[in-house]
């Protein structure tokens, strides 16, 4: 408040000086020193209802500036309108000047309190710790970037020295942005850094496409350099992340290929006023399943989960997301037949995707009992009440760890498989898609990877030579739809992955879009491989005929068919096991149907 009403003050007086050419005659001066206090009542009062004396001034920015113009000009308004009403023979040049000159030095005296903060704080801390980057992009992410490193606003204790931007607009070649100059293309990155003693680089692209951000990537994994990417703009202007984390990484980027592109509108004339219901929706590919058949437009969606939690924020989302699509959530277990039986009976379902399952390998391997519980006879209940209720198809997620299983949880999976197989009646038809790794997923390698990363801990990788076949989530889903659309009956759909990737190649990939050298920066070190796991997964049995389909990257396996009274048979010695609590008998008779169907 006391420099405002300084700047005030000297602001009335220069405008005299610079009216009179700084020879001011005496009875303007006696006009000056009698209106002076007048003036400044009129300037504070007006300032405080714009609550100026608020403001923090190192982070003064222009919508500031633009209510100082507003206050200055109201009060010079003020003060003209009271030299014309009551006479005080303040001369009009004066008042224009003071205008002027109290805008100026109310914004000055803000502005060198922002320059002073950015530039003279913590110098230093600054001479020890100062890091040389480079920054690629230079558009609005990377202006504001350049702003919060030179505010100084990281939180891992190193201040940034940005040498110069990087973009592949000529247009901007050699121009400024915060004094910081625009030195060429991306594709140049690696001559620039070395040129410039470049430490690290700050990628500010948030909004590029997934083809452009991979070539970026790749200049700036040819420099050896570490580099992280900024957060998106919005994010960076609500200030929801800072500038110094780390991005997520794109499980695109992981993927290392394209992904596949499935028939949309196929889809939307097949799902597009149906009832669809969803066992296991609370999960990440049951969560994913339910997002991609709303966008379809069915007539409703039901949830079935026991869950609650997750099961809730997802009805929330559904509804919010897509507020045509009928969402109804229910909670449950996929053993309870006769809530089963009453939802199919109430809802008629046209659809049921089965993704309800216990996957984790290593806990399965420990509680044998509970998977084949929940996985084989939660299935069976599924299937049951599917056809008493009149559901026209039952899609089951399955799994590649299914062929040719050596943990319990791939042998539950193969023995359902069988089960549907051997349900199917005509009425109701039973499909099956195989999946492998899904990344992102809940207890999948890459939230664990990232964690560890998060965490600074090393990554562990069963075995350098261990191999997965991967896909991502929302392509998983897309996936099962579309083969709840194309399935006759007893198929078994896969997706074509690629080649099957390196545990350790992707641990270093992500270390290194992550911003850090692998092995150097973070360790990744060998556990070993854990009970039911093995080097490699297939997709395909000996005895299973390949079949094509309508799409180039599905295929279709058909199985040799399962004799349904041996299999009946088997599986009541399975299900007496488990209801005596057989844990040995248990996994002898799981181990001789896997063998046998």
């Amino acid at each position: 408040v006391l420099l405002d009403s300084l700047m005030a003050a000297l602001s009335f007086l220069f405008a005299f000086q610079i009216r009179f050419d700084f020879v001011v005659p005496p009875q303007y001066m006696s006009v000056f020193f009698n209106l002076l206090l007048f003036i400044l009542v009129i300037r504070i009062t007006v300032f405080f209802v714009f609550r100026l004396h608020m403001g923090l001034w190192h982070y003064v920015s222009i919508p500031d500036f633009q209510t100082i113009v507003k206050a200055v000009t109201l009060g010079s308004m003020g003060i003209a309108g009271a030299s014309l009403f009551l006479g005080l023979g303040i001369p009009r040049g004066v008042l224009l000047l003071d205008w002027i000159l109290c805008i100026g030095s109310i914004c000055g005296v803000r502005l060198l309190g922002r320059i002073f903060r950015e530039r003279f704080s913590g110098i230093e801390q600054m001479a020890q710790d100062l890091r040389n980057v480079v920054i690629v992009g230079a558009g609005d992410a990377g202006e504001m970037l350049m702003r919060e490193i030179r505010r100084g606003s990281m939180d891992n204790g190193v201040k940034y020295n940005a040498v110069g931007f990087l973009d592949d607009d000529s247009d901007k070649w050699g121009s400024k942005i915060q004094g910081c100059e625009v030195l060429g293309s991306i594709e140049q990155l690696s001559t620039i850094c070395k040129e410039n003693n470049a430490n690290e680089v700050l990628i500010a692209l948030p909004a590029v496409g997934r083809i452009e951000r991979q070539r970026v990537l790749r200049y700036c994994r040819e420099s050896g350099l570490p580099f992280k990417t900024v957060p998106s703009l919005a994010d960076i202007c609500q200030r929801k992340l800072k500038i110094n984390q780390i991005q997520e990484v794109d499980p695109e980027d992981i993927l290392g290929r394209e992904t596949v592109s499935l028939d949309l509108g196929r889809l939307r004339k097949e799902i597009q006023g149906k009832r669809i219901l969803v066992t296991g929706a609370a999960g990440s590919i049951g969560s994913e399943l339910c997002r991609q058949v709303a966008v379809f437009e069915p007539e409703e969606i039901i949830l079935y989960d026991r869950a609650e939690s997750n099961l809730y924020m997802l009805e929330l989302e559904l509804k919010r997301e897509f507020p045509s699509a009928g969402v109804r959530a229910i909670v449950g277990d996929i053993l309870n037949e006769n809530l089963l039986d009453d939802i199919i009976g109430t809802h008629s379902p046209e659809y049921l995707f089965h993704a309800a399952a216990y996957k984790h390998v290593p806990l399965m391997e420990a509680y044998p009992l509970e998977a084949i519980q929940n996985n084989i006879f939660g299935s069976e209940t599924v299937g049951r009440a599917a056809i008493k209720g009149g559901v026209k198809k039952v899609v089951f997620i399955s799994t590649d760890k299914a062929v040719r299983p050596v943990g319990v949880m791939g042998m539950t999976k193969r023995v359902s498989e069988c089960l549907l197989q051997a349900l199917g009646n005509g009425k109701t038809t039973f499909i099956a898609v195989r999946f492998g790794n899904v990344l992102g997923s809940d207890g999948s390698v890459l939230p664990i990877f990232k964690g560890q990363i998060d965490r600074g801990e090393s990554l562990t990788v069963t075995d350098s030579r261990a191999t997965r076949y991967f896909m991502l989530i929302p392509e998983a889903a897309k996936l099962v739809i579309q083969s709840g659309v194309m399935g006759k009956g007893g198929e078994i759909f896969f997706l074509d992955m690629g080649d099957p990737v390196r545990i350790m190649d992707m641990a270093e990939k992500l270390v290194r879009l992550s911003g850090f050298v692998p092995h150097k920066d973070v360790q990744i070190g060998l556990s070993g491989l854990r009970p039911g796991e093995r080097l490699r997964e297939d997709l395909v049995m000996e005895q299973e005929r390949l079949q094509p389909t309508e799409h180039e990257k599905i295929f279709a396996v058909k199985s040799l068919s399962v004799d349904l009274e041996d299999f009946s048979n088997d599986m009541e010695c399975l299900r007496v096991a488990l209801k005596n609590r057989e844990r040995e008998n248990a996994l002898s008779m799981l181990e001789s149907m896997v063998d046998r169907y």
